[in-house]
């Protein structure tokens, strides 16, 4: 027997509802008694049909309008505070571009998708909203799955909207028609085709909401073309005729209306564009008070501070205050580095395997014991561990191997981190334990400095570079990070000057990101001086688009381990010597 809830899933439909009302008028409760599965498939069937009839009496399809979908796209990105969308244009989202364009919302459109998809992921964690990356069909999403995967493992709230063939013509053969659903369902939080205009804005919203939602993510929202274009493009795609001749012709006329009509109608109604309120976990007051507990009893606590507790709602400086309160050591990785500021003797940045053994009490907020903590082994064996996370499964990862939780709480990072310290009124961990950790990061330092001045046989010495570049650095920059062993290094040698200053890929390690990121970075914020570290194979990625970096008039400063790159041309003139002389590179114009 097929479950009547299913049915009921589409109570929330006005022409669904309706439907359903009148038939169990007229057959009283007859097919509801029903357990045959086809009297139950003719009783949906029944209800659609007579319910899209109902709607169609109330809501009248206006045919001469030249509205489209791409319009109440926009509308739903400028009520979310949208100020840029990035993309590559194609024929199936080209409504989306203008519509945006006209509401102000500014259009990128870079020279591969992936670099789209990139931006879009970068200007979500620099703007700490949604970033909104638009793509065509086929192989336009195709191109972008490396960047959607990189952004879920990220945990960043990217909205991809995806255009499709035309919902009649899917699964027939049309221009770019794959089964997009599928491809993205493993790599996005939610995906959801829209089958009808009327239903862009709660879907869109809907979707806005999810990727925000618990643990910030992807999502996928397909939008096949006829839902994007005006009525009459429409009608004269699939066939309209206004004059149809002979019964077969007048038959397909008749379906082809109505499937217009049930497309069309109500579509432009007055809309409610307002976000959606975004669902945040939240630790409950007794696992508060048995982490404070924990944390008041501790001689050596050191705290874990991952991409989350920069995750909004909460604001970064309360977090800032409240860890420099509790004056506990803090490592930082991911989105937080730069979080306590280049000099926080709070902060330590070298030794961290060692320090996790010796430390009595380990507070994992946001940070996850996958292979950047060698699946749990680092965590010492005598420590108190309080994990906190978004996600449950990512708040225990690998605790049935290495390491369990003493306190697991599924959780906002930053929330805890906030009313920890305030459970705790005049609580101050121990100087001494966070000072003698800054001694030995010093000699630690002391001895990369000293490998940053040795001779190379050819082209630079990579840690020479990054302490030339550390020199240089602006109270403003931001860090976007591409590449592999050479990232690695400027993590411990390049400090982000405040928090929001410091990209890379996350832990799914993608080349390639540096273009994209640089271009959402200084998009999310103009005034910032975007510096890109490019390994020696990640450059290759995205040298093309140094063309969108010219087209929009954005400014990076690009350093390589062999070269320094400045496509800044009104400096180059002025500065080639000092910066030869700086970074012994070539500038490329």
């Amino acid at each position: 027997m097929l479950p009547l809830a299913a049915f009921h899933q589409e109570a929330d439909s006005l022409r669904y509802t309706g439907g359903f009302n009148i038939v169990k008028w007229i057959t009283g409760n007859w097919f509801l008694q029903q357990s045959d599965y086809q009297c139950l498939l003719v009783f949906q069937f029944s209800c659609s049909f007579v319910g899209l009839i109902f709607y169609q009496f109330f809501h009248k399809t206006d045919r001469a309008s030249k509205e489209h979908g791409g319009s109440l796209v926009a509308q739903v990105l400028k009520a979310n505070d949208v100020e840029a969308i990035f993309t590559l244009p194609g024929g199936h989202i080209s409504p989306i571009a203008v519509a945006c364009e006209q509401l102000g919302i500014k259009v990128i459109d870079t020279r591969h998708e992936v670099t789209a998809a990139f931006a879009a992921d970068a200007y979500a964690r620099i703007g700490r909203g949604i970033g909104v990356v638009a793509v065509t069909a086929g192989p336009g999403l195709t191109n972008v799955v490396t960047a959607i995967k990189n952004a879920q493992m990220a945990e960043s709230p990217v909205v991809l909207l995806g255009g499709a063939a035309a919902t009649i013509l899917k699964g027939r053969g049309a221009l770019q028609d794959i089964d997009q659903m599928s491809l993205f369902k493993p790599v996005c939080k939610y995906c959801v085709s829209v089958k009808k205009v009327r239903d862009i804005v709660p879907t869109l919203k809907n979707a806005i909401k999810i990727a925000q939602s618990g643990v910030p993510a992807p999502v996928f929202v397909e939008l096949p073309i006829d839902t994007l274009y005006p009525y009459e493009n429409i009608a004269k795609e699939i066939g309209v005729k206004s004059n149809p001749k002979g019964i077969v012709q007048k038959i397909a006329n008749w379906y082809l209306s109505y499937y217009l009509n049930d497309l069309f109608c109500g579509a432009f109604e007055e809309y409610y564009y307002e976000p959606l309120p975004v669902d945040i976990p939240k630790a409950t007051s007794s696992q508060l008070d048995k982490c404070a507990k924990l944390l008041s009893r501790s001689k050596k606590p050191v705290f874990l501070i991952g991409s989350q507790a920069i995750s909004p709602p909460c604001p970064l400086q309360g977090t800032v205050t409240a860890l420099e309160t509790m004056g506990a050591p803090c490592f930082l990785s991911g989105m937080a580095r730069g979080l306590l500021g280049r000099n926080n003797p709070i902060h330590i940045r070298q030794n961290r395997s060692q320090v996790l053994k010796e430390a009595d009490l380990i507070v994992l907020a946001g940070t996850v014991c996958d292979f950047r903590l060698q699946y749990g082994r680092s965590i010492g064996k005598q420590a108190k561990v309080i994990s906190v996370n978004r996600d449950k499964k990512l708040m225990s990862l690998n605790s049935d191997m290495f390491w369990k939780p003493d306190v697991g709480i599924v959780g906002d990072s930053a929330d805890f981190l906030a009313r920890l310290q305030a459970s705790l009124p005049g609580y101050k961990a121990d100087p001494n334990w966070a000072e003698s950790l800054k001694e030995r990061e010093k000699s630690k330092e002391k001895q990369q400095l000293e490998k940053s001045k040795l001779p190379v046989d050819r082209y630079l010495n990579p840690l020479h570079v990054l302490y030339k570049v550390e020199e240089k650095l602006d109270e403003n920059s931001i860090i976007v990070a591409d590449g592999g062993d050479f990232v690695a290094t400027a993590s411990y040698i390049l400090r982000p000057r405040g928090p929001l200053q410091w990209l890379d890929p996350g832990p799914f390690g993608t080349l390639g990101v540096g273009a994209g990121f640089a271009i959402g970075a200084k998009t999310a914020n103009p005034a910032a001086q975007v510096w890109i570290i490019y390994g020696d194979g990640s450059l290759g990625y995205s040298i093309i688009e140094y063309d969108t970096y010219r087209r929009f008039k954005l400014r990076f400063v690009c350093s390589r381990k062999r070269c320094m790159l400045d496509p800044n041309s009104k400096r180059a003139n002025a500065d080639v010597r000092k910066q030869r002389w700086v970074y012994a590179g070539v500038l490329l114009v």
